[in-house]
């Protein structure tokens, strides 16, 4: 097994990019989709049961972790992989988004944040030192550099200022996160919309050198249009040998359309959290359980999804949903992340065969078709 952390590239389509990242604690498919672990657990699943959806990696969130139970706590009961029975690669977000949507309880300075917990309300400072130390503490394989995204649309001067404020703080994360053989520091690119802010803060972060790099401050109001109109350039000012981390997207749609566009790394609470409020992806679309089109449906809800769903018609799953039963979310998540795992592997294949266009064009369509009406 790899003692460092490296990026192969093994087939490029287009833009599109399939490669592996090597980590102390196993391999990482690329393109990957990262299934988020909030506060060390993926929700309504056993780690067990994600690692069978076909996850290489998990995501873990800082900010949560750090007021509770605390990094500290998890570092003194061996780390955060021991502590949540996952034992492969995590990857750790720097908090900086979390701070951010807490606007009315935080205050930003050049030092760091200042916030209130949303738990309780005590008082708690995030500095790009902090971050990096609870990420430490916490044991995970890649560590985010701590930055500052502003929610869109914002004017150009407040995404500049902040771009750049969040460039120092790259710095300042690469300082304090010296040298750690086997753990990996990646930075984050700046900018929203403007193309020029963005080449800037690629270039600052080249600059500093990381292992590998994020694209942040997208998914956070721009609609799908303006998202593409900027993965259209954005990847392209980062290294080719390094892997592209896309943050905090997304559906099917903008996944397939990111990895058209050079991405190899997404994370998205989508899977886990349409799958608790009744909602499943399949190849033909979103099935809304709740619909009562669904009470006498005896089919599955995708037969192409080999995962524990398979076993339970749509009326059984309808069923327990109304009735609130832990087992609707528990199947229709296990089901939804799959699901993505499934995409995944079919852009790897399709990427690695030179066949991505023509994958494309099928996933597409058979979402155009829309949902089977019931027999």
């Amino acid at each position: 097994m790899a003692q460092k952390f490296s990026f192969e590239l093994k087939a490029t389509d287009g833009r599109a990019r399939t490669g592996v990242i090597s980590t102390p604690r196993g391999e990482i498919r690329t393109p990957a989709f990262m299934p988020v672990g909030t506060a060390a657990t993926v929700k309504a699943m056993m780690p067990e049961s994600v690692r069978a959806t076909g996850a290489d990696i998990l995501l873990g969130n800082t900010y949560h972790l750090m007021l509770r139970p605390t990094a500290e706590r998890i570092d003194r009961l061996g780390g955060l992989h021991k502590f949540m029975n996952w034992e492969r690669p995590i990857l750790t977000d720097s908090g900086g988004f979390q701070v951010m949507s807490l606007a009315g309880l935080r205050k930003l300075t050049e030092h760091g944040v200042t916030f209130k917990s949303h738990i309780d309300g005590s008082k708690h400072e995030l500095t790009p030192e902090r971050s990096m130390e609870i990420q430490r503490l916490l044991g995970s394989d890649i560590v985010m550099c701590f930055d500052e995204c502003p929610a869109l649309p914002a004017d150009r001067d407040r995404i500049a200022e902040s771009m750049r404020l969040s460039m120092r703080w790259a710095e300042r994360s690469r300082e304090a996160f010296g040298d750690r053989p086997g753990h990996a520091l990646f930075g984050i690119m700046q900018g929203g919309l403007e193309q020029d802010l963005r080449e800037e803060s690629a270039e600052a972060l080249k600059k500093i050198g990381f292992e590998g790099y994020a694209i942040g401050g997208l998914a956070v109001g721009e609609g799908q249009e303006a998202m593409f109109g900027c993965l259209d350039y954005a990847p392209e000012f980062l290294p080719v040998d390094k892997p592209r981390y896309l943050m905090g997207v997304g559906k099917p749609d903008d996944i397939v359309g990111a990895v058209k566009r050079g991405i190899d790394m997404m994370d998205c609470v989508l899977p886990s959290r349409s799958g608790r409020t009744g909602q499943a992806f399949t190849r033909h679309g979103v099935v809304n359980i709740k619909n009562a089109r669904h009470a006498d449906d005896p089919r599955p809800l995708d037969e192409a999804n080999s995962s524990p769903s398979r076993n339970y018609s749509r009326a059984y799953l309808h069923h327990v949903f109304r009735s609130n039963e832990m087992i609707a979310g528990m199947l229709l998540t296990w089901h939804n992340l799959h699901y993505f795992q499934m995409i995944m592997q079919e852009m790897r294949d399709a990427i690695a065969a030179g066949s991505f266009d023509a994958w494309e064009q099928e996933f597409h369509a058979m979402r155009a078709q829309g949902d089977i009406d019931p027999l």
